[in-house]
């Protein structure tokens, strides 16, 4: 069968266009020959999301955004994507723009859930969601250290400003004062320190000697030590306790009226002997004090002695 030229013209033309359609479909990342899913999800910001970035579960790429479009006068925005590979997951799965990289793009990652009863289907809308980036995260975490700055500086403003009020012009003033008192002292230190180190050199050879004379008495102490560490010290302390007990025995003796000293304490009838004699002797010492002829005389011719008349005073 011969085909005429307006035939041959319009097959070409078919294909061109049939070409044509699957070549921008290509390039934007849509195989026409592939079976694949499409899926929605709507967010309110899309983060700089584009089109053909790729759409991934659990690090592998499964898919691409296929279309981003405007859903309602408000400013919302739906993503249409696809999944190419054969993975099931269930409506309840998270769909999370999240970055690439420091530098990278966005890209749309699926955190599937598991569900046999609820497997989503071609055409479903999942729940979206946005990770933040590296710069958002250290945005939020300077949020509340840039507040503990602002209430530092705040504190230390306040700080400042009571310092400036205790520090007036008579503190100041005091200040200055007792900074040269200060000066002062530490010249006056100065002056008995050069005259310590004048007294210390001019008196070298005499704290020399003194020393000297120190180390020979070191030396006799401690000779003195070695001989008191070479006396036998349990017979010094034997003959002592000898001594203590004959102390005790004669004490003993004593307290029971042995011996002479015993007697003289303990046995009245001599301790009245002895008052009695004492008391004679006295008697005998005031009379021959008050009629010394009748002790002491010279007679040529001989005198009859008197008789011993007690006197009526005994005390004088």
């Amino acid at each position: 069968m011969k085909l005429s030229k307006e035939v041959k013209t319009g097959i070409l033309a078919i294909g061109a266009i049939l070409l044509l359609i699957f070549g921008y479909n290509y390039l934007k990342g849509t195989n026409l020959l592939e079976k694949h899913r499409e899926f929605f999800v709507k967010y309110q910001n899309v983060e700089g999301l584009a089109i053909a970035a790729p759409v991934t579960i659990n690090g592998l790429t499964v898919g691409k955004v296929q279309d981003i479009s405007f859903a309602n006068q408000k400013g919302g925005l739906i993503v249409k994507f696809s999944v190419e590979k054969d993975f099931d997951f269930s409506k309840n799965s998270i769909v999370r723009i999240y970055s690439t990289g420091l530098i990278g793009g966005k890209s749309l990652g699926i955190f599937p859930q598991y569900d046999s009863s609820n497997i989503a289907k071609s055409g479903d809308t999942l729940a979206g969601d946005i990770e933040d980036g590296m710069l958002s995260a250290v945005t939020k975490a300077l949020g509340p250290l840039e507040k503990k700055v602002s209430n530092t500086l705040a504190t230390v403003d306040t700080l400042l400003l009571n310092v400036n009020d205790i520090v007036d012009t008579e503190t100041r003033k005091n200040l200055k004062e007792a900074i040269l008192n200060l000066n002062t002292t530490l010249n006056s230190f100065s002056g008995v320190s050069e005259n310590l180190n004048n007294i210390l050199s001019n008196n070298t050879s005499k704290l020399n000697s003194t020393f000297t004379n120190l180390d020979k008495t070191t030396g006799n102490l401690s000779r003195l030590t070695d001989s008191l560490a070479q006396l036998e010290t349990g017979k010094l302390v034997t003959d002592l306790q000898n001594v203590v007990d004959k102390m005790n025995a004669i004490v003993s003796g004593v307290d029971n009226g042995e011996g002479s000293i015993g007697k003289l304490l303990k046995d009245d009838k001599l301790y009245e002997n002895l008052e009695g004699a004492s008391r004679q002797l006295e008697q005998l010492l005031q009379d021959v004090k008050l009629n010394p002829k009748r002790y002491v005389h010279i007679s040529v011719f001989g005198k009859k002695n008197k008789e011993y008349v007690a006197p009526e005073n005994p005390d004088l």
